[in-house]
């Protein structure tokens, strides 16, 4: 609480990858969803037919994001589903035989552990190293894939380094020996080119809220004829793969979402997200000595900043942050429930050390250069204070 007599610092929230605010022109969309007299999509009244459309409607707005066909895509509840649903259900319909999954040593933990849950039941996973920025070696990638692989998962944009995968590429590699791509697309689509078509995916996963739409809502794009057993059994909604009632509010404003991403990309967002991240970054490694931007610097994420800033425990900046009116993040937000250390900073040759000081700055939609150097006058001299306090390392 602020001293009587003093301004609440201004609030500043650089946290965007951890949650978005809903767009409020996807409020006003889902709202009648919410409030008036509205069907099921499986109904057979008006109602239900009115439900229908636009879930169908929403459909085609998603798919148009993605570059695919609108049947492909499955609603969920969120990418965390669609992960473990492209994941499982692709391995599930191999019905014992010999299934080996090949991902990065740098992908969500959603991914991870829905892999180690399939070892668990026989299936093979093999990780693929990374480079010291977090980038996949398309050819090392193709060392890596064995008579048995039966999928490739790969995020286009690292959530917590922000590093941009080589798809297009990666995508010669799975389809030259058949083999389904699936990608993780949250953080990436809608801010960098990402098309399933050009890029050879199989499988797409987005987040709902990831656009600026609803929490709780998200989807996977399927490409027709590829069959993936479902992980949900019941009525047999979303085209069988996806059983259970639809969310048709959270569906209907993810569609609403991606259809604003779609068309305000072409206003140049992704590069103004940039440059002031760019902003950011610069000022950073200027004011505090020992800092170093994790990831690379150029194949990023737009709106995305990692850092260590070595001598400090990121927790305890985050919290003067917080106190300072900043919210910002250590990575990703899933993985921090674990309280283990980053496997995404130990796989690109961070020390324990180093992995201490993580932060991670995530700009989005309503974030202004007045954020960016309110961010500049107030983390420099909390990393200061905290160092001063901290005791000497040993070299």
């Amino acid at each position: 609480m602020a001293e009587r007599g003093t301004a609440e610092p201004e609030r500043v929230y650089l946290d965007y990858a951890g949650f978005a605010p809903v767009d409020p022109r996807v409020l006003a969309v889902m709202r009648p969803f919410l409030e008036a007299g509205i069907g099921n999509p499986s109904a057979r009244h008006s109602l239900g037919a009115e439900a229908r459309e636009s879930l169908d409607a929403a459909r085609v707005k998603v798919a148009r994001l993605c570059g695919g066909a609108p049947g492909g895509v499955v609603f969920t509840s969120g990418a965390t589903e669609a992960n473990n649903l492209a994941i499982k259900g692709i391995v599930s319909r191999s019905r014992g035989g010999p299934a080996r999954i090949v991902v990065s040593a740098i992908e969500h933990i959603s991914i991870l552990n829905a892999c180690r849950d399939l070892e668990k039941a026989g299936a093979a996973v093999t990780l693929v190293p990374v480079d010291p920025e977090g980038r996949i070696d398309p050819e090392v990638l193709r060392s890596f894939l064995a008579a048995d692989t039966v999928l490739v998962s790969i995020a286009a944009g690292n959530p917590e380094i922000g590093t941009v995968q080589a798809l297009r590429e990666i995508g010669r590699v799975t389809r030259a020996v058949g083999v389904p791509l699936h990608v993780d697309g949250v953080g990436a689509l809608g801010r960098i080119p990402l098309n399933v078509e050009a890029m050879g995916i199989d499988l797409l996963t987005v987040s709902g809220n990831d656009l600026y739409g609803p929490p709780g809502s998200g989807a996977l794009w399927v490409r027709p004829g590829l069959r993936i057993h479902p992980q949900m059994l019941g009525g047999g909604q979303e085209g069988g793969y996806r059983s259970g009632t639809e969310n048709l509010p959270g569906s209907v404003g993810l569609g609403v979402a991606a259809e604003l991403m779609r068309v305000e990309g072409s206003h140049d967002e992704a590069g103004r997200l940039s440059r002031l991240r760019d902003r950011l970054m610069a000022g950073v490694l200027e004011a505090i000595p020992d800092c170093r931007v994790t990831g690379s610097r150029d194949g990023r994420l737009p709106h995305h900043l990692s850092l260590v800033v070595r001598a400090t425990k990121a927790d305890s900046v985050l919290l003067d942050l917080d106190l300072a009116g900043v919210a910002a993040s250590t990575g990703s937000a899933c993985a921090s429930l674990t309280q283990l250390p980053s496997h995404v900073l130990r796989a690109i040759g961070c020390t324990p050390e180093e992995a201490e000081g993580s932060l991670c700055f995530t700009l989005g939609r309503w974030s202004t250069a007045s954020d960016v150097d309110a961010v500049l006058e107030r983390l420099p001299p909390i990393v200061a204070r905290l160092r001063a306090l901290a005791p000497p390392l040993h070299t």
